[in-house]
């Protein structure tokens, strides 16, 4: 179950009373990397491998398939075996999605090369439709909702942290063969630097979102090559960087 009810006391025009409310709920998952190096954090105990792949693409600690030797779950444990080719160089960055200290932590921004486009029209329309698979956060207000495009698939992931709603839809992508180079991200939160990294390191040339960039997510996507689509609600949205990929 990823509901359940609580007690509380509603508050409305005056009158209190008792009643049950649906919330969320979230575990302490553990991801552990070539049994030394371990992640934990709030999440939604629900696609965990999608999540495992997607957070080793993202953190830069792999560049294929080839390179996850084995990923074991057991409830909220995950461990995973990787070549840890990456994890001996410079260039690996881990926890970019920490609050402290990940802006000196992104050393390197490889741009994505892309000649991908996509109808703005498409966009207001896949707002609404994330908006109407968020199951459980039409029912609780307490995730985020990420979801990934390409060709006509549309797959849709929540979770407590927009950081693993995001790595579970890229991960979900590259286990089904998407070609990540012509699909985009569209989901609920902000743009700073740490997500936009993300789009980067997985080679998504779209990024698309009903709230705001922020400066640091805009100069990494200037680095990076990565058009960002900010405030998508009703019929408007701000296109930063690389405008060409949206189509009017």
């Amino acid at each position: 179950m990823k509901i359940e009810k609580i007690d509380a006391i509603n508050y409305k025009n005056g009158t209190a009373r008792d009643t049950k409310e649906k919330v969320v709920k979230d575990e302490t998952v553990t991801l552990t990397i070539n049994g030394n190096i371990s992640r934990s954090l709030s999440a939604i105990e629900d696609s965990l491998k999608e999540f495992a792949v997607g957070y080793l693409f993202n953190e830069n600690m792999v560049r294929s398939l080839e390179d996850i030797k084995k990923i074991e779950i057991d409830g909220p444990q995950i461990n995973v075996e990787i070549d840890d080719t990456l994890l001996k160089t410079n260039e690996t960055v881990l926890c970019s999605d920490s609050a402290g200290g990940w802006r000196s932590k992104i050393k390197e921004v490889k741009p994505v090369e892309s000649d991908f486009q996509v109808d703005v029209h498409e966009l207001i329309n896949r707002i609404e439709e994330l908006k109407d698979n968020a199951e459980i956060w039409q029912a609780t207000g307490g995730t985020h909702v990420a979801g990934i495009v390409y060709n006509n698939q549309f797959i849709v992931k929540e979770d407590v942290s927009r950081h693993v709603a995001v790595d579970k839809v890229i991960g979900y992508g590259i286990l089904n063969g998407f070609d990540l180079n012509h699909s985009y991200v569209i989901y609920s939160g902000r743009m700073p630097a740490d997500m936009v990294i993300k789009m980067t390191r997985a080679g998504v040339p779209i990024l698309a979102s009903n709230a705001a960039p922020a400066n640091s997510g805009y100069n990494i996507a200037k680095k990076g090559n990565i058009t960002l689509v900010g405030f998508l609600r009703g019929q408007r949205c701000n296109i930063y960087n690389n405008q060409n990929r949206i189509l009017f």
